[in-house]
């Protein structure tokens, strides 16, 4: 299996516009982030989790001339902005089939309509299947994908599990029956916003305490702001086994 990291940044991403915060002003590409996505493969299947405002450059950077479908974790912007443009993949496949709580996708339907409307439908709208995804497991390409319920705050959103993988962004809260759901991982990558405390988001301090909790072999972090630091200085001081993701990295486990 295969982890690429296609955009590491929070809403706003990094250089955030008209900030002269010295994170901002960096020359290094591993403080430049897109909004927050990944892309997981194995054999020849290739799924995207979330499909964010920078979506349509992370697959012109990877070269991804396929994808079976698309995960969204929840409904906010910098998550699901980018739906318009699966237009290309639907030219190749038909429809592309798209995986969310019942919820997300009829904010989906408000924001898009255009797209899932049935009658006088937009001919250049890109084609979708929608599918709902509960608290109960599912196959994927017969792999095994658990939901994670989380909390963001007040808001209840979901993280994935595939096989000995976990993917968690905008995470705040989560149950004891959840943490349950994250034993015996190999890789966890979870959300880590900056320094200060935040009232929808784990800080660096609280990111590294889920880290101990959940003992994962090898933990990234991902959806950053500035604030949280220089990515070179922050890696330094994190444990050995705890590594800041970064725009383009791809890991194998």
């Amino acid at each position: 299996m295969n982890i690429t990291f296609l955009g590491t940044g929070t809403s706003q991403g990094i250089p955030m516009i008209a900030d002269k915060d010295p994170v901002c002003m960096s020359n290094n590409p591993k403080d430049k982030r897109l909004r927050s996505a990944i892309m997981i493969s194995w054999e020849t299947n290739c799924y995207i989790i979330d499909c964010g405002p920078d979506f349509r450059q992370q697959m012109l950077r990877e070269n991804v001339q396929s994808i079976n479908g698309v995960l969204f974790t929840h409904e906010h912007a910098d998550h699901t902005a980018g739906i318009d443009d699966l237009r290309p993949f639907t030219y190749k496949m038909g429809e592309v089939p798209i995986y969310a709580q019942k919820r997300v996708i009829d904010n989906l339907k408000i924001r898009f309509s255009y797209i899932f409307e049935t009658k006088n439908r937009y001919a250049g709208a890109p084609k979708l299947s929608e599918n709902i995804v509960g608290s109960s497991s599912f196959l994927l390409q017969r792999m095994l994908v658990t939901p994670i319920n989380v909390m963001h705050g007040k808001l209840p959103i979901i993280g994935y599990r595939f096989n000995n993988v976990a993917y968690i962004t905008d995470l705040k809260t989560i149950s004891s029956k959840e943490i349950k759901k994250l034993e015996n991982l190999e890789v966890l990558i979870v959300n880590a916003l900056r320094i200060k405390e935040h009232p929808t988001h784990l800080n660096l301090e609280e990111a590294l305490a889920f880290v101990n909790e959940i003992n994962p072999k090898r933990a990234y972090f991902t959806h950053i702001s500035h604030k949280l630091g220089f990515h070179e200085e922050v890696q330094k001081n994190l444990p050995e086994n705890v590594f800041l993701s970064y725009d383009g990295l791809s890991i194998e486990i």
